[in-house]
């Protein structure tokens, strides 16, 4: 696993790069996982643009994920590791022993070959998910849920990890990869190990033409527009804005806009 670079045979191509691919085993996804999925380009249920700057990209089928891990006791061998257009990590193809498959985010180090299990009891190793209080302290975890049976919702992109630093009573304190350090219900499930593809964040797209095809479109600056759109445009000549970068609507870059009261005594540590 790394990164390809190009020959600078055009300007788009001259700080070009693309991963390498060599850690994927097939091409050819599993279909009975494969789901079809219908794009929203940034648009809520009323046809209203709520989310700006997304729209085109090429097609994509989405890669049905087992995010709960829960059949127990039951080992699965690891069929291949694929590319999953829909997320940046890569995903891993498991074939359990009484036929069922499932796709699950592979950790890094996980091959082709490998036996991991999930459940009470499980051995602490790359890939296996076990419930929070039988992990090691200072073991990295990633697929982390919120509450029991729910699903991961935390720690699922390329090469994140989280760290076990402390248990309490029913609670676990895991420090997340931004600094914050929370409490999680100890009977969450989490998975072993550190997500897989960790040069993502390395890659560089070169050109316009590359980010299109994600589904992102432009983004026009506030000094570039006239008045009436946003609070940085006008004046005369090529004007710098005047005040500090702001929201059309006037709010302030670096506001803070949690809003979750109830979930407050869960956070231990602040990532600022």
């Amino acid at each position: 696993m790394g990164i390809k670079k190009y020959n600078p045979t055009s300007p788009g191509r001259r700080f070009q790069t693309v991963s390498d691919f060599t850690d994927l085993t097939t091409d050819t996804p599993y279909k009975p996982l494969l789901r079809p999925t219908r794009r929203t380009a940034g648009r809520n249920n009323k046809g209203c643009v709520t989310v700006w700057q997304r729209g085109g990209g090429n097609k994509r089928l989405y890669r049905v994920i087992d995010f709960k891990r829960d059949k127990f006791g039951v080992p699965a061998e690891v069929e291949t590791i694929e590319y999953d257009p829909n997320r940046s990590a890569r995903i891993a193809l498991l074939k359990y022993r009484d036929g069922d498959r499932r796709y699950i985010i592979a950790p890094l180090g996980l091959q082709v070959g490998d036996e991991i299990v999930s459940g009470r009891g499980a051995e602490i190793k790359t890939g296996n998910a076990l419930p929070l209080s039988d992990i090691l302290l200072g073991t990295f975890i990633h697929n982390i849920e919120l509450r029991p049976g729910g699903g991961a919702k935390l720690v699922r992109s390329a090469g994140s990890s989280a760290q076990l630093i402390a248990k309490e009573d029913n609670y676990v304190q895991v420090k997340l990869s931004s600094g914050e350090v929370r409490l999680i219900p100890s009977g969450c499930m989490a998975t072993i190990g550190q997500i897989s593809n960790p040069d993502h964040e390395n890659i560089s797209y070169g050109k316009a033409g590359r980010t299109r095809l994600l589904g992102r479109r432009p983004h026009v600056r506030g000094v570039a527009m006239n008045p009436i759109d946003h609070p940085l445009g006008g004046g005369e000549g090529k004007s710098s804005g005047g005040r500090p970068a702001c929201s059309p609507w006037g709010k302030p870059e670096g506001v803070k806009t949690r809003k979750n009261k109830r979930t407050n005594r869960f956070i231990i540590k602040r990532r600022k």
